[in-house]
Protein backbone atom coordinates (compact mmCIF):
# COMPACT_ATOMS: atom_id res chain seq x y z
CA UNK A 1 0.00 0.00 0.00
CA UNK A 2 2.80 2.26 1.06
CA UNK A 3 4.39 1.72 -2.48
CA UNK A 4 1.26 2.63 -4.35
CA UNK A 5 0.83 5.42 -2.52
CA UNK A 6 4.25 6.62 -3.02
CA UNK A 7 4.06 5.73 -7.01
CA UNK A 8 0.87 7.98 -7.18
CA UNK A 9 2.34 10.39 -5.27
CA UNK A 10 5.39 10.17 -7.68
CA UNK A 11 2.75 10.18 -10.86
CA UNK A 12 0.78 13.19 -10.16
CA UNK A 13 3.02 15.59 -7.72
CA UNK A 14 6.54 15.21 -8.54
CA UNK A 15 5.98 18.80 -10.18
CA UNK A 16 6.72 21.37 -7.42
CA UNK A 17 3.57 23.93 -8.89
CA UNK A 18 1.50 20.64 -8.85
CA UNK A 19 1.68 20.49 -5.16
CA UNK A 20 1.07 24.01 -4.66
CA UNK A 21 -1.74 24.43 -6.97
CA UNK A 22 -3.12 21.82 -4.99
CA UNK A 23 -2.76 22.93 -1.65
CA UNK A 24 -4.33 26.67 -3.56
CA UNK A 25 -7.38 24.60 -4.80
CA UNK A 26 -7.52 22.98 -1.07
CA UNK A 27 -7.68 26.42 0.64
CA UNK A 28 -9.44 28.36 -2.10
CA UNK A 29 -12.37 25.59 -1.14
CA UNK A 30 -12.22 25.73 2.72
CA UNK A 31 -12.42 29.69 2.57
CA UNK A 32 -15.97 29.56 0.39
CA UNK A 33 -17.01 26.85 2.78
CA UNK A 34 -16.66 28.25 6.04
CA UNK A 35 -16.53 32.24 4.86
CA UNK A 36 -18.66 31.93 1.55
CA UNK A 37 -21.95 33.65 3.43
CA UNK A 38 -19.55 36.31 4.63
CA UNK A 39 -17.79 37.15 1.62
CA UNK A 40 -20.93 36.98 -0.47
CA UNK A 41 -20.41 40.13 -1.51
CA UNK A 42 -16.86 39.97 -2.99
CA UNK A 43 -17.73 36.29 -4.30
CA UNK A 44 -20.83 37.70 -6.46
CA UNK A 45 -18.83 40.88 -7.30
CA UNK A 46 -15.88 38.48 -8.99
CA UNK A 47 -18.24 36.74 -10.93
CA UNK A 48 -20.36 39.59 -12.46
CA UNK A 49 -16.84 41.71 -13.21
CA UNK A 50 -16.12 38.23 -14.83
CA UNK A 51 -18.84 38.68 -16.57
CA UNK A 52 -18.44 42.03 -17.89
CA UNK A 53 -14.89 42.22 -18.65
CA UNK A 54 -15.79 40.14 -21.88
CA UNK A 55 -17.60 43.17 -22.89
CA UNK A 56 -14.98 45.50 -21.74
CA UNK A 57 -11.93 43.59 -24.16
CA UNK A 58 -15.00 44.05 -26.94
CA UNK A 59 -14.83 47.13 -26.77
CA UNK A 60 -10.96 48.15 -26.24
CA UNK A 61 -10.72 46.12 -29.56
CA UNK A 62 -12.41 48.73 -31.18
CA UNK A 63 -10.30 51.31 -30.52
CA UNK A 64 -12.40 52.64 -27.30
CA UNK A 65 -9.84 53.88 -24.22
CA UNK A 66 -9.93 50.91 -21.48
CA UNK A 67 -11.74 53.85 -18.63
CA UNK A 68 -13.96 55.00 -20.89
CA UNK A 69 -15.02 50.96 -21.79
CA UNK A 70 -14.93 50.22 -18.71
CA UNK A 71 -17.06 53.17 -17.21
CA UNK A 72 -19.66 52.43 -19.81
CA UNK A 73 -20.04 48.86 -19.23
CA UNK A 74 -20.33 49.83 -15.25
CA UNK A 75 -22.95 52.61 -16.32
CA UNK A 76 -25.09 49.25 -18.11
CA UNK A 77 -24.28 47.18 -15.49
CA UNK A 78 -25.69 49.93 -12.72
CA UNK A 79 -28.88 50.91 -14.53
CA UNK A 80 -29.73 46.70 -15.49
CA UNK A 81 -29.15 46.08 -11.45
CA UNK A 82 -31.45 49.48 -10.79
CA UNK A 83 -34.10 48.32 -12.86
CA UNK A 84 -34.30 44.92 -11.26
CA UNK A 85 -34.21 46.70 -7.58
CA UNK A 86 -37.16 48.90 -8.65
CA UNK A 87 -38.93 47.59 -11.59
CA UNK A 88 -38.89 43.73 -11.98
CA UNK A 89 -38.50 42.73 -8.06
CA UNK A 90 -41.43 44.88 -6.92
CA UNK A 91 -43.10 43.29 -9.87
CA UNK A 92 -42.20 39.86 -8.82
CA UNK A 93 -42.56 40.25 -5.22
CA UNK A 94 -46.32 41.03 -6.36
CA UNK A 95 -47.14 38.15 -8.09
CA UNK A 96 -45.87 36.04 -5.56
CA UNK A 97 -48.04 37.58 -3.03
CA UNK A 98 -51.29 37.00 -5.60
CA UNK A 99 -50.03 33.66 -6.16
CA UNK A 100 -50.29 32.60 -2.74
CA UNK A 101 -53.44 34.21 -2.00
CA UNK A 102 -54.52 32.37 -5.36
CA UNK A 103 -53.86 29.25 -3.94
CA UNK A 104 -56.86 28.39 -1.85
CA UNK A 105 -58.83 28.32 -5.13
CA UNK A 106 -56.01 26.16 -6.87
CA UNK A 107 -56.28 23.88 -3.94
CA UNK A 108 -59.96 23.18 -4.26
CA UNK A 109 -60.21 23.04 -8.17
CA UNK A 110 -56.83 20.75 -7.24
CA UNK A 111 -59.03 18.35 -4.95
CA UNK A 112 -61.96 18.32 -7.80
CA UNK A 113 -59.35 16.54 -10.08
CA UNK A 114 -58.18 14.09 -7.23
CA UNK A 115 -61.34 13.11 -6.54
CA UNK A 116 -62.18 12.10 -9.81
CA UNK A 117 -59.04 9.83 -10.28
CA UNK A 118 -60.16 6.90 -7.96
CA UNK A 119 -63.28 6.40 -10.28
CA UNK A 120 -61.26 6.75 -13.16
CA UNK A 121 -58.37 4.02 -11.38
CA UNK A 122 -60.50 2.54 -8.80
CA UNK A 123 -57.14 -0.31 -9.10
CA UNK A 124 -54.29 2.10 -8.52
CA UNK A 125 -55.99 4.93 -6.60
CA UNK A 126 -58.12 4.77 -3.86
CA UNK A 127 -59.75 7.80 -1.78
CA UNK A 128 -57.53 6.91 1.38
CA UNK A 129 -54.84 7.70 -0.65
CA UNK A 130 -56.02 10.91 -2.34
CA UNK A 131 -57.08 12.60 1.27
CA UNK A 132 -53.76 11.95 2.70
CA UNK A 133 -52.07 13.97 -0.47
CA UNK A 134 -54.65 16.33 -0.47
CA UNK A 135 -53.94 17.00 3.47
CA UNK A 136 -49.85 17.03 2.78
CA UNK A 137 -49.99 19.60 -0.10
CA UNK A 138 -52.43 21.93 1.59
CA UNK A 139 -50.36 21.52 4.79
CA UNK A 140 -46.98 22.62 2.95
CA UNK A 141 -49.49 25.86 0.97
CA UNK A 142 -50.68 27.15 4.41
CA UNK A 143 -46.99 27.01 6.11
CA UNK A 144 -45.88 28.89 2.94
CA UNK A 145 -48.47 31.37 2.98
CA UNK A 146 -48.00 31.91 6.58
CA UNK A 147 -44.18 32.69 5.55
CA UNK A 148 -45.52 34.53 3.37
CA UNK A 149 -47.57 37.04 5.91
CA UNK A 150 -44.58 36.88 7.77
CA UNK A 151 -41.60 37.85 5.93
CA UNK A 152 -42.02 41.39 5.95
CA UNK A 153 -41.35 41.19 9.64
CA UNK A 154 -38.98 38.54 10.37
CA UNK A 155 -36.84 39.08 7.87
CA UNK A 156 -35.91 42.77 8.31
CA UNK A 157 -32.28 41.84 9.29
CA UNK A 158 -32.12 40.07 6.18
CA UNK A 159 -33.31 42.88 4.16
CA UNK A 160 -30.75 45.37 5.72
CA UNK A 161 -28.30 42.99 4.86
CA UNK A 162 -29.00 42.90 1.52
CA UNK A 163 -29.78 46.65 1.29
CA UNK A 164 -26.01 46.60 1.80
CA UNK A 165 -24.95 44.06 -0.32
CA UNK A 166 -27.04 46.04 -3.01
CA UNK A 167 -24.18 49.12 -2.10
CA UNK A 168 -21.22 47.30 -1.91
CA UNK A 169 -21.82 44.99 -5.01
CA UNK A 170 -21.48 48.09 -7.60
CA UNK A 171 -19.03 49.31 -5.86
CA UNK A 172 -16.83 45.88 -5.88
CA UNK A 173 -17.58 45.32 -9.29
CA UNK A 174 -16.05 48.94 -10.32
CA UNK A 175 -12.92 48.37 -8.49
CA UNK A 176 -12.85 45.22 -10.01
CA UNK A 177 -13.28 45.94 -13.54
CA UNK A 178 -10.95 49.17 -12.85
CA UNK A 179 -8.09 47.46 -11.11
CA UNK A 180 -7.84 44.25 -12.75
CA UNK A 181 -4.18 44.38 -13.76
CA UNK A 182 -3.39 45.64 -10.44
CA UNK A 183 -5.04 42.55 -8.58
CA UNK A 184 -3.80 40.33 -10.80
CA UNK A 185 -0.58 41.08 -10.42
CA UNK A 186 -0.73 41.07 -6.73
CA UNK A 187 -1.90 37.92 -6.73
CA UNK A 188 0.91 36.48 -9.35
CA UNK A 189 3.30 37.56 -7.23
CA UNK A 190 2.67 35.26 -4.61
CA UNK A 191 3.02 32.50 -6.90
CA UNK A 192 6.07 30.75 -8.40
CA UNK A 193 7.77 32.71 -10.85
CA UNK A 194 8.34 30.20 -13.07
CA UNK A 195 4.71 28.70 -13.58
CA UNK A 196 4.16 27.06 -16.93
CA UNK A 197 1.26 24.98 -15.74
CA UNK A 198 -0.92 27.36 -13.71
CA UNK A 199 -0.95 29.76 -17.09
CA UNK A 200 -1.63 26.94 -19.44
CA UNK A 201 -5.16 26.38 -16.77
CA UNK A 202 -5.31 29.51 -16.47
CA UNK A 203 -6.13 29.94 -19.69
CA UNK A 204 -8.01 26.84 -20.69
CA UNK A 205 -10.19 28.12 -17.39
CA UNK A 206 -10.78 31.57 -18.74
CA UNK A 207 -11.26 30.55 -22.20
CA UNK A 208 -14.04 27.88 -21.10
CA UNK A 209 -15.23 29.49 -18.10
CA UNK A 210 -15.43 32.82 -19.77
CA UNK A 211 -17.22 31.77 -22.50
CA UNK A 212 -19.82 29.94 -20.74
CA UNK A 213 -20.76 32.35 -17.87
CA UNK A 214 -21.09 34.74 -20.65
CA UNK A 215 -22.96 33.06 -22.45
CA UNK A 216 -25.60 31.88 -20.01
CA UNK A 217 -25.88 35.13 -18.89
CA UNK A 218 -27.29 35.99 -22.62
CA UNK A 219 -29.39 32.60 -22.40
CA UNK A 220 -31.26 33.73 -19.70
CA UNK A 221 -32.11 36.91 -21.14
CA UNK A 222 -32.71 35.65 -24.39
CA UNK A 223 -35.11 32.76 -23.15
CA UNK A 224 -36.34 34.70 -20.30
CA UNK A 225 -37.57 38.10 -22.21
CA UNK A 226 -39.16 35.28 -24.66
CA UNK A 227 -41.14 33.73 -22.21
CA UNK A 228 -42.14 36.66 -20.79
CA UNK A 229 -43.42 38.12 -24.50
CA UNK A 230 -44.78 34.64 -25.27
CA UNK A 231 -46.71 34.30 -22.12
CA UNK A 232 -48.14 38.39 -22.16
CA UNK A 233 -49.22 37.75 -25.77
CA UNK A 234 -51.43 34.44 -24.38
CA UNK A 235 -52.88 36.07 -21.31
CA UNK A 236 -50.92 33.68 -19.04
CA UNK A 237 -51.07 34.74 -15.31
CA UNK A 238 -47.76 36.00 -13.43
CA UNK A 239 -45.90 36.02 -16.79
CA UNK A 240 -42.79 37.77 -15.06
CA UNK A 241 -42.92 35.17 -12.29
CA UNK A 242 -42.86 32.38 -14.64
CA UNK A 243 -40.42 34.07 -17.36
CA UNK A 244 -38.03 34.43 -14.51
CA UNK A 245 -38.09 30.91 -13.42
CA UNK A 246 -38.00 29.97 -17.42
CA UNK A 247 -35.16 32.18 -17.46
CA UNK A 248 -32.90 30.66 -14.11
CA UNK A 249 -33.44 27.15 -15.14
CA UNK A 250 -31.44 27.12 -18.57
CA UNK A 251 -28.23 27.11 -15.90
CA UNK A 252 -28.86 23.22 -14.96
CA UNK A 253 -29.50 21.57 -18.18
CA UNK A 254 -32.25 18.89 -18.07
CA UNK A 255 -33.18 19.17 -14.79
CA UNK A 256 -33.88 22.83 -14.72
CA UNK A 257 -36.07 22.80 -17.41
CA UNK A 258 -38.11 19.54 -16.37
CA UNK A 259 -38.48 21.02 -13.20
CA UNK A 260 -39.87 24.50 -13.97
CA UNK A 261 -42.44 22.83 -16.41
CA UNK A 262 -44.34 21.43 -13.65
CA UNK A 263 -45.54 25.52 -12.50
CA UNK A 264 -45.66 26.30 -16.13
CA UNK A 265 -48.36 23.44 -16.46
CA UNK A 266 -50.13 23.95 -13.60
CA UNK A 267 -50.69 27.60 -13.53
CA UNK A 268 -51.56 27.29 -17.59
CA UNK A 269 -54.31 24.82 -16.54
CA UNK A 270 -55.81 26.45 -13.85
CA UNK A 271 -56.14 29.56 -15.40
CA UNK A 272 -57.18 27.95 -18.59
CA UNK A 273 -58.93 24.41 -17.97
CA UNK A 274 -58.46 21.89 -20.56
CA UNK A 275 -58.90 23.90 -23.78
CA UNK A 276 -57.09 25.50 -26.40
CA UNK A 277 -55.74 28.28 -24.96
CA UNK A 278 -53.57 26.24 -22.60
CA UNK A 279 -52.86 23.86 -25.43
CA UNK A 280 -50.99 26.99 -27.06
CA UNK A 281 -49.48 28.14 -24.07
CA UNK A 282 -47.87 24.79 -23.59
CA UNK A 283 -47.04 24.73 -27.19
CA UNK A 284 -44.98 28.18 -27.40
CA UNK A 285 -43.26 27.03 -24.38
CA UNK A 286 -41.94 24.00 -26.05
CA UNK A 287 -41.31 25.63 -28.80
CA UNK A 288 -38.67 28.01 -27.18
CA UNK A 289 -37.64 25.28 -24.95
CA UNK A 290 -36.79 23.61 -28.36
CA UNK A 291 -35.06 26.70 -29.81
CA UNK A 292 -32.77 26.88 -26.92
CA UNK A 293 -31.61 23.66 -27.01
CA UNK A 294 -31.14 23.28 -30.63
CA UNK A 295 -30.74 26.75 -32.01
CA UNK A 296 -29.25 29.30 -29.13
CA UNK A 297 -27.35 26.44 -26.96
CA UNK A 298 -24.87 25.52 -30.30
CA UNK A 299 -24.37 29.48 -31.33
CA UNK A 300 -23.50 30.34 -27.97
CA UNK A 301 -21.35 27.83 -26.45
CA UNK A 302 -19.72 26.54 -30.14
CA UNK A 303 -16.12 27.47 -28.30
CA UNK A 304 -17.20 25.21 -24.69
CA UNK A 305 -16.15 21.97 -24.29
CA UNK A 306 -19.58 20.23 -23.40
CA UNK A 307 -19.83 18.30 -20.36
CA UNK A 308 -21.75 14.72 -20.79
CA UNK A 309 -24.87 15.07 -19.18
CA UNK A 310 -23.96 12.51 -15.98
CA UNK A 311 -21.02 15.00 -15.06
CA UNK A 312 -23.63 17.67 -15.49
CA UNK A 313 -25.96 15.44 -13.05
CA UNK A 314 -23.13 14.48 -10.78
CA UNK A 315 -22.01 18.04 -10.45
CA UNK A 316 -25.37 19.51 -10.21
CA UNK A 317 -25.77 16.85 -6.88
CA UNK A 318 -22.35 17.16 -5.62
CA UNK A 319 -21.93 21.03 -5.70
CA UNK A 320 -25.66 21.67 -4.28
CA UNK A 321 -25.18 19.51 -1.50
CA UNK A 322 -21.99 21.32 -0.45
CA UNK A 323 -23.13 24.91 -1.03
CA UNK A 324 -27.03 24.53 -1.61
CA UNK A 325 -28.29 26.96 -4.18
CA UNK A 326 -25.52 28.66 -4.71
CA UNK A 327 -24.03 25.06 -5.48
CA UNK A 328 -26.64 24.14 -7.87
CA UNK A 329 -26.30 27.58 -9.94
CA UNK A 330 -22.37 27.64 -10.88
CA UNK A 331 -22.41 23.77 -10.52
CA UNK A 332 -21.49 23.55 -14.23
CA UNK A 333 -18.56 26.21 -14.68
CA UNK A 334 -16.95 24.46 -11.37
CA UNK A 335 -17.08 21.22 -13.30
CA UNK A 336 -15.66 22.97 -16.53
CA UNK A 337 -12.68 24.43 -14.29
CA UNK A 338 -12.29 21.02 -12.90
CA UNK A 339 -12.04 19.28 -16.58
CA UNK A 340 -9.69 21.62 -17.16
CA UNK A 341 -7.41 21.47 -14.15
CA UNK A 342 -7.61 17.77 -14.86
CA UNK A 343 -6.48 18.49 -18.45
CA UNK A 344 -3.74 20.51 -17.79
CA UNK A 345 -1.94 18.42 -14.56
CA UNK A 346 1.33 17.40 -14.90
CA UNK A 347 1.06 13.42 -15.14
CA UNK A 348 4.82 11.56 -14.57
CA UNK A 349 5.16 8.65 -16.60
CA UNK A 350 6.41 5.70 -14.41
CA UNK A 351 8.33 3.58 -16.05
CA UNK A 352 8.50 0.79 -13.53
CA UNK A 353 5.46 -1.21 -11.79
CA UNK A 354 4.67 -0.15 -8.67
CA UNK A 355 4.25 -3.59 -7.63
CA UNK A 356 7.05 -5.94 -8.22
CA UNK A 357 6.03 -9.76 -9.31
CA UNK A 358 6.57 -12.52 -7.05
CA UNK A 359 10.01 -14.03 -7.15
CA UNK A 360 11.89 -11.02 -8.07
Amino acid sequence: MVRILRGLAHKYFSDDEAVILFLLLIFGTLIVIFFGHMLAPVIAAVIIAFILQGLVTKLTSLGIPEFVSIFGVFLVFLGTLIGFLFGLLPLLWTQVTSLAGETPRIFREMQTYFELLPQQYPNLISIEQINNLYQQVTGEAARMTQWLVSFSIASIPDLMALLIYMVLLPILVFFFLKDRDLLLGSISRLLPHQRPMMVRIWNEVNLQCANYVRGKAVEILIVGGATYVSFKLLGMPYAALLSLLVGISVVIPYIGAAVVTIPVAMIGLFAFGWGSQFIWVMVVYGIIQALDGNVLVPILFSEVNNLHPVAIIVAVLFFGGIWGLWGVFFAIPLATMLKAIFSAWPVQRITQPLIKPDGE
